[in-house]
């Protein structure tokens, strides 16, 4: 199906639109990315009680990898990258291993798991025909619906106040912000405005950073300007890097996830640029695109960040102004570079309230689960399907309700299976596998 530009798209993939355009066209992108970039870094930063500077820089460190993420994939470099305007940033999906993985052996160990096991996904995106017999729509829709469920309580800790033993959690004050934040997304997301429903996120984050203010829960005390550098020169491995099995194999299922969703994401942007959605061209770019989403990856954990993925909300952007010009892109990686090199800005969003992120954030975490739900609703639920779905919700929100069901087992086993996200994933692939195993 050869789909060449369509009079919705103004400019195609190819085309150069003038300055004054790029630039408005890359500043939309950007305002309704940024907070989804800075959200993983500051919630993993939050559950491992990171400091203020360490999260500052991994804040600053993930919008610096999105930036060059975003360049590889829209410029192309050979087979890697796949030359649309496509957007990568901070993957919520690895938030919870991450989080399991910190927990037993800091960050020199996350970072030394996303980079074991980036190739995985690399290796997916020349062998995905296959593996699609095994990862299928239901077990990717499972995936992607405990990732949100388990989010949501991520993000319903926020709310409260992020410390589920201090003092203030669940106060009146934490509540009245956090339900500020969430209440004014909704109501901007209602807006007839296309610019002001894009931009929702970032301003009700401002609203909320503004009441929080007001309320005087901004901690300035703890910001100390002279020890705040003017600039960061990315440097290989600055926070370590370490490495065991048990880690490795953690994330490494959720890479092979996130190769299907990169999939979906590079075929519904080459649907809304006008571009071949079958044929040669298509499989090149797929195939281009997964294996820059797991190289990526790798170089996030290199430069002490967090696995990037592809962004789908970038797509309804591309529909709304048609502007399908990858060169949009290069602009787009510019600002997320300049951003990270300059301390301040990882700073002045680490000082955020976690009742502001949190309310941010849950109507986010809440659509993927959503998205989970309308995944495998793809698929005929039949008496096999469903006893696939129990099973895998069952054991993998067993695990994020009740931690404590694994502290009798070895260290390694619990570091596999503490988080929902491989719980679940494992039996879905596993479950789905034996009972449709005359299909494969």
């Amino acid at each position: 199906m050869e789909q060449k530009t369509t009079k919705a798209v103004i400019y195609g993939v190819n085309d150069r639109p003038p300055l004054q355009e790029t630039l408005f066209a890359a500043v939309q992108h950007l305002l309704a990315i940024f907070v989804a970039i800075i959200t993983p870094p500051l919630i993993i930063a939050k559950a491992l009680r990171m400091d203020l500077a360490t999260t500052g820089f991994l804040v600053s460190m993930a919008l610096f990898v999105s930036g060059v993420a975003t360049f590889i994939q829209c410029r192309k470099f050979g087979p890697v990258g796949c030359g649309l305007l496509c957007v990568q940033g901070t993957s919520f999906s690895f938030i919870g291993p991450i989080i399991a993985i910190g927990q037993a052996g800091g960050l020199p160990l996350i970072f030394g798991a996303c980079i074991a096991a980036a190739p995985v996904e690399m290796a997916v995106s020349y062998s995905f025909k296959y593996l699609r017999r095994i990862i299928t729509p239901l077990v990717s829709g499972i995936v992607v619906m405990l990732i949100g469920l388990s989010l949501v309580k991520a993000g319903v800790m926020a709310c409260g106040g992020g410390d589920l033993a201090a003092a203030d959690f669940g106060s009146p004050r934490n509540l009245i912000v956090a339900a500020t934040v969430l209440a004014s997304v909704i109501a901007l997301n209602c807006s007839n405005n296309k610019y002001v429903r894009m931009s929702s996120i970032i301003l009700g984050v401002v609203i909320g950073y503004v009441l929080a203010l007001c309320m005087g829960m901004v901690d300035f005390g703890s910001l100390n300007v002279g020890d705040v550098k003017s600039f960061y020169v990315p440097v290989p491995f600055k926070l370590g890097i370490d490495f065991n099995v048990s880690s490795i194999i953690a994330v490494a299922l959720v890479y092979l996830v996130t190769a299907i969703e990169a999939t979906g994401d590079v075929t519904a942007n080459s649907m809304v640029s006008g571009e071949p959605v079958d044929g040669e061209v298509y499989v090149k770019r797929v195939s281009g695109g997964v294996f820059a989403d797991g190289l990526n990856s790798l170089l996030a954990g290199i430069f002490s960040s967090f696995p990037n993925s592809i962004f789908a909300q970038n797509n309804g952007i591309i529909q709304l102004t048609g502007v399908a010009s990858r060169y949009v892109g290069y602009f787009i990686a510019a600002m997320l570079v300049v951003l990270g090199l300059f301390p301040i800005v990882g700073i002045v969003f680490s000082l955020m309230p976690s009742p502001v992120l949190g309310g941010a954030t849950l109507l986010m975490f809440g659509t993927v689960a959503a998205a989970g739900v309308r995944i495998v609703c793809s698929e005929k639920l039949d008496r096999k399907a469903v006893l696939v779905i129990a099973a895998s919700l069952a054991l993998g929100m067993g695990v994020e309700l009740m931690p404590d069901i694994l502290k009798q087992l070895p260290e390694g086993v619990r570091t596999i299976f503490s988080s929902g996200i491989t719980t679940g994933g494992l039996t879905a692939i596993l479950a789905n596998t034996l009972f449709n195993r005359k299909r494969i």
